[in-house]
Order: C-alpha cells, then structure tokens, then sequence
C-alpha cells in the first residue's frame, strides 16, 4: 500500500507537535511541515509558555492536565529542553475556591484568606522549545519553512497545495494550524462556517531581574499573571486585551505597543502592585484565534474529512498543544481508516 501523505500547514507549537505524534502514531506515512516562516516564529514566539492544570469545563480540565503531564514527560526525557519549574500564588477573590476558579484541587494549598499556593508550574521558552521539538521531528518528518500555501484545492483522490513560488505539493490530508492567520485567501472559506475571531494579545515586560524563589503570581480576577522569566533576565505581565477582529499582518507590521497598551496593563497590574505598575513600559504584540465556546476546535472542513483544522487556543496555545494534537491525530487516523473503507472519491472542486 502506498504511504498516506499528509501536509501541515503551520509550524508553531500545535503544528509541530501534531507532526511528532502523527509520526509516532502511523511510521510509514509521509509528513510535510510548511510554514511561512522558521518553525515557532508566529504566536508561538510570543507566548508566555506558562503550563499549569486549568480549565472553566471537565473537557477542558482533562486537556490541560493531559498536556500538563506531556510536557512533564517530554522533559524527563531531554532535560535540556527549556521548561522552567516555578512556584506559583493564586490570588482568588473572597470566598472563591480554587475548584470554582477552574483549578485541581489537588494541586492547590490554602496560605491565607484569598491566596493559594499552586503546586507543579513551570513556563517554558516555547520559540526554542518548538524548534527543538521540530528537531526531533524532522528524522521522520519533513519541514518547508519560509514557505507561503497560496491556495489549497482538490483533485481525484489527493489535495494539492499551491506555494507562494508556484509550486504544487500533493497530499492525501491537510491540518491547517495557522493560528491567528485565519483570513488566508487559500483557506479563508473553509475556516468561516467555524466562527472564530482573532484577538489582539499583549504581554508586558517588567526590568527586574528576578530572584532566585520568586513566584509567579495568578490575578484570576483579573484573568492575569505576573511570571518571573529568569532564563531573560525579567519579569513578564500578561493582562486581558480586548481588542477583537485585528489582522496578524497588521499587528506584526505596527510599531509595537500603543499608548493604550500600557496604559491598560498598568491599571490592572496597579490595582494589587502599584510601585510596580508604573516600571511597565516594553513588551510584545500579537493575535491569536479564539472560538465561541472558548475551548480549542480540532474539526473537519470538508465532508470527507480530508482537511482538518486544529487551533483556536483561545489564548493558551502552548498550554494545550499536546492535547489539541492528540485530537487532531486521532482525527486524522478515524478519517484515513473510513475512507480505506469506502474507497477513493472522484471528486474535483475547489475546496
């Protein structure tokens, strides 16, 4: 039988590991990576990487745990990943429990009225993180990176992707994992009847050198968090923007912050650590997709299930990568068994 190909669109954290475990799951087929730029050089690059076990529904507790674990079991195996351990306080409003704010009770430990101690954290530089796990990937899988998908059609039996310099590469499945990069001309209307919305995120930089023994400090009211990164050399404040339907290219192609920026990440952090707020002036830009249900979509696009998105993160793409590619895989495997079954179709359309 000849191998399956399957081609990803994408090379941040989702699309990489979705590489690696398809790889794991299925050792003969063909696996092409492609992605616009070097692997991680997306959202991906301007994550904050913090790993813990959360989430608002079971679903999506069970995910972030799952990932939670992967991750703890990546870095046993190569230690010299760049994943920080970090002791972590939450900060709950009055009468707020941690199992009511979307966290394991287990992981957590009562310090003093309206501050928790949570157990088993870390962040992670998730840029050098992606390409190493592109790395490993690449003894089974191959990667185009600097490479643009400018349309994606069917034919009799396969998928044809067009590239940026005219070129055609041929799959028998697609994964689109383009993060925020929803409105591409060459999946655009596939990806529209999902109902997604690309958001505005921003990170801001704190210059002090952190201690050794600093925590990272949750503000769940504020769906906030002040991480000392002491692989940088400082800390990093990641505050709710709420600035909807942005453009990537636009946000990537601004000249940084804007005044309002900081101005609204300095009345948040202000509100619990005033002789700090004023010392946030630098920081990074980016967007990334969210869903209606505020929970990753991992779904079909077309109606033989050939073409498979997976992202949406909702602003925690490094936090539930493992998950989301476990999904995607899974999908991936139930779609190629069926059409075994059923045969090839001969259909040709513009997808």
């Amino acid at each position: 039988m000849t191998p399956r190909k399957v081609a990803i669109v994408g090379a941040g954290i989702i699309g990489c590991l979705i590489a690696r475990e398809l790889a794991a799951a299925d050792e003969t087929a063909e696996i092409t990576v492609v992605d616009r730029d070097l692997a991680g050089s997306g959202a991906t690059r301007r994550s904050a990487g913090l790993s813990l076990v959360k989430g608002a529904t079971p679903q999506a507790r069970q995910w972030s745990a799952a990932s939670h674990r992967y991750y703890a079991d990546l870095m046993a195996v190569h230690p010299y990943l760049p994943g920080y351990p970090v002791g972590a306080r939450l900060i709950l409003r009055d009468g707020t429990t941690p199992a009511e704010a979307g966290y394991l009770t287990a992981d957590t430990e009562r310090a003093q009225a309206g501050h928790w101690v949570l157990r088993d954290c870390h962040y992670a530089d998730v840029y050098a993180l992606t390409q190493a796990i592109a790395a490993l990937a690449r003894k089974r899988v191959r990667f185009l990176e600097g490479t643009k998908i400018t349309g994606l059609t069917s034919a009799p039996g396969t998928l044809v992707l067009r590239t940026g310099a005219g070129d055609d590469l041929t799959a028998d499945q697609v994964v689109l994992a383009p993060g925020p990069w929803l409105d591409e001309p060459a999946w655009r209307d596939l990806v529209r009847p999902l109902g997604l919305r690309v958001k505005k995120i921003v990170a801001m930089h704190l210059e002090r050198q952190p201690a050794p023994g600093d925590e990272l400090l949750i503000l769940e009211e504020h769906d906030a968090f002040l991480v000392p990164l002491a692989h940088r050399g400082h800390w990093l404040f990641s505050y709710t923007r709420l600035e909807w339907d942005v453009d990537p290219e636009a946000i990537a192609a601004a000249p940084g912050l804007s005044r309002e920026d900081i101005d609204q990440a300095r009345a948040c952090l202000g509100s619990h650590a005033p002789d700090l707020a004023g010392e946030l002036s630098s920081g990074r830009v980016c967007a990334d997709a969210y869903s209606r249900s505020r929970q990753p979509v991992i779904a079909p696009l077309d109606h033989e299930g050939r073409i498979v998105f997976a992202g949406a993160a909702n602003g925690s793409g490094y936090r539930l990568a493992p998950a989301i590619a476990r999904q995607a895989v899974d999908l991936l495997q139930q779609t190629w068994h069926d059409s075994l079954g059923q045969g090839a179709t001969d259909d040709h359309q513009q997808v």
